[in-house]
């Protein structure tokens, strides 16, 4: 049987709209099944916006979703950037359009996204007492931001509206708020910002059904999508919201990954039995996702395990087992998806887009960084005494992310035990230029091929025996803030060293180490491009790497860092993201668009080789 939603292009405006009584989407009065595919611009090399909207055409979509990541615009308050890099919106929902694709909008202000803090800026969290997600009446600084942020987005939104000619059918506000509190005023307060700005809807919101009856987190006048939603609870949520339209929101393709999983999550879903309900009985459905990208840079999120409590970052891969991979390719699931959506359409299907090329072969598909210099070769000026009586966080000295550098001088050491209990989230730390060992907030598995002496909840055992020193000696806590908390109510979740540092002698006495100096270390490109060649003691880990390679002609690639042990990769001064070998990712995905025809650089920085290794060039992510 073949669905007979139309599909009328989006360049005139449009009426998108509610049925009143069969809870059904109209679209210029005509029932209308929404069909989308979820897509992440702030995951994807805008060079590559249109072939993954046009993929996602080719599967049998004709809408796409799409979150905004509110920290990914505004770096400081008030200071918003949608026009750099992958960041212009406006661009990537103007190419929907013009491939005959509706849009879902999900703005936030809080996304989850398996990105740092859910979305949120992290400045936020330089207010010991903040409140995320509420209303004015409970804390008016957050409330104030979220304002600030809508009023950002609404003259870009408002021409895009489906009533105003654009793709845009709905927008939604907050995401999953029923997994978080009950709270009805708050969301109320968002929509009201977005009436405030001119913008009337329609609006939906996000939820699992169980949450969602639970605290009642739909809104006034909006429809509702359904988090892991198939067709009965579709029907659950009409019966118990008589009236209200009900799509699935977010059909879990596939699944997320942290470090230290044992594989690569979701590779066994399969949704076949559920498309086709959705498409036999013509109901709205949102997959998620059918293409993930990756987090690039520093912005892969976390979670808490709800059980242990345990700190689980993820991986800067975000394929997600999705039907089209990282790197843009077709999966048999999504050749088995398509031919179910286009048994039920009664035209036939755009063919799928060629792949984009791998990098050809260059020798042996290996390069061989060499040592090229250290951080403790490229420390910026210390922070003030007076803002470093006591370790604060990252957030504290306006940092968002990174890394930072805690140094003690300690006078008449004699060794011990040093408690680092609230380390967020790596630390390397160092008595002298001697390695101590390690302290990790993630639980590191027994399989871990990581080096020795790193601890997890547990004091750190420092050496005694030092090569040289006369009785005082620095004690370096290099820390590396991974990605912040983005689900639950762990979200406050700051970087860096967050309580007392304590030294605990022979005798078992202990004392609060005071008086510290600090060293911002965001890693930013500035940084990255600035670095002096220079390596004072090649044998004190904390060091960057480089190789160049040069190219005839460019193309996609995977950098194999399954030789090193964790850190950061650069290319061209672009920001892969992180790797660590703890696992299961162990390749870093390269778009072309960042490769150059030429000399191209390769910077590694690694907390603990102080060997070179080589990096081999890969196909796939595994």
């Amino acid at each position: 049987m073949k669905t007979n939603a139309p599909t009328p292009s989006p360049t005139h405006p449009h009426i998108f709209s509610f049925a009143q009584h069969d809870n059904h989407f109209l679209l210029d009065g005509q029932p209308f099944q929404i069909r989308s595919g979820e897509l992440h611009p702030a995951r994807i090399p805008a060079e590559y916006w249109l072939h993954r909207i046009q993929m996602t055409r080719a599967m049998g979509m004709n809408t796409i979703a799409l979150y905004v990541m509110w920290n990914y615009h505004e770096t400081s308050p008030g200071v918003f950037d949608f026009q750099s890099e992958n960041r212009d919106i406006e661009t990537f929902i103007r190419l929907c359009q013009s491939e005959a694709m509706w849009v879902l909008l999900r703005p936030g202000p809080y996304v989850c996204a398996e990105w740092d803090l859910g979305g949120i800026p992290s400045y936020m969290l330089r207010y010991p007492d903040i409140t995320l997600r509420t209303g004015s009446a409970t804390d008016p600084r957050y409330m104030s931001a979220v304002a600030r942020y809508i009023d950002e987005l609404i003259p870009r939104v408002k021409p895009l509206m489906a009533c105003n000619g654009g793709p845009i059918l709905m927008i939604q506000i907050e995401n999953e708020f029923g997994s978080y509190g009950c709270n009805p005023d708050y969301l109320e307060d968002i929509r009201q910002l977005w009436l405030r700005g001119g913008i009337d809807g329609p609006f939906y919101t996000e939820d699992g059904i169980a949450q969602l009856q639970q605290n009642r987190s739909n809104v006034t006048g909006g429809a509702i999508a359904l988090s892991n939603g198939n067709a009965a609870q579709i029907a659950a949520a009409r019966q118990a919201f008589p009236g209200v339209p009900v799509m699935a929101g977010e059909v879990y393709l596939g699944w997320l990954t942290h470090w230290g999983d044992a594989t690569l999550q979701g590779t066994a879903a399969d949704i076949s039995g559920t498309l086709d309900a959705f498409m036999q009985h013509n109901l709205s459905f949102n997959l998620y996702v059918i293409h993930g990208g990756t987090s690039f840079g520093f912005y892969a999120g976390a979670n808490v395990d709800p059980d242990s409590g345990a700190y689980q970052p993820d991986i800067t891969s975000y394929d997600y087992a999705a039907p089209i991979t990282e790197q843009g390719v077709a999966t048999p699931k999504y050749l088995q998806y398509r031919e179910i959506i286009a048994r039920y359409l009664p035209t036939p299907l755009p063919d799928v887009p060629e792949p984009i090329a791998m990098l050809e072969r260059i020798g042996n598909d290996a390069l061989m960084p060499e040592r090229y210099t250290s951080v403790w070769d490229n420390l910026p000026a210390a922070l003030p005494a007076a803002q470093t009586v006591d370790p604060q966080p990252f957030e504290a000295y306006g940092q968002a992310f990174g890394f930072a550098l805690y140094r003690k001088k300690l006078r008449d050491y004699r060794g011990g035990a040093l408690n680092l209990v609230d380390v967020h989230d790596y630390a390397t730390v160092f008595v002298g230029e001697q390695y101590a060992g390690g302290v990790s907030r993630a639980p590191m598995p027994d399989r871990c091929a990581q080096p020795l002496d790193v601890v997890h909840d547990a004091p750190l055992a420092l050496p005694f025996d030092l090569s040289s020193h006369e009785g005082a000696v620095n004690l370096d806590i290099l820390v590396e803030g991974m990605g912040r908390v983005n689900y639950g109510h762990a979200m406050i979740d700051r970087k860096g060293i967050l309580g007392p540092v304590s030294l605990q002698d022979a005798m078992g006495e202990s004392e609060v180490l005071k008086e510290w100096e600090v060293f911002l270390l965001p890693m930013s490109p500035g940084y990255i491009a600035n670095l002096r060649d220079v390596c004072s003691n090649p044998r004190k880990a904390g060091l960057f790497f480089r190789a160049t390679v040069s190219l005839d002609t460019v193309g996609d690639t995977y950098l194999d860092m399954s030789h090193w042990t964790k850190g950061m990769v650069w290319v061209n001064g672009r920001n892969l993201g992180r790797y660590w070998n703890l696992g299961p990712q162990r390749r870093l995905y390269c778009p072309a668009p960042w490769l150059r025809e030429g000399e191209n650089v390769v910077t590694i920085f690694d907390l603990h080789q102080i060997e070179a290794k080589p990096v081999e060039l890969a196909r796939t992510l595994s």
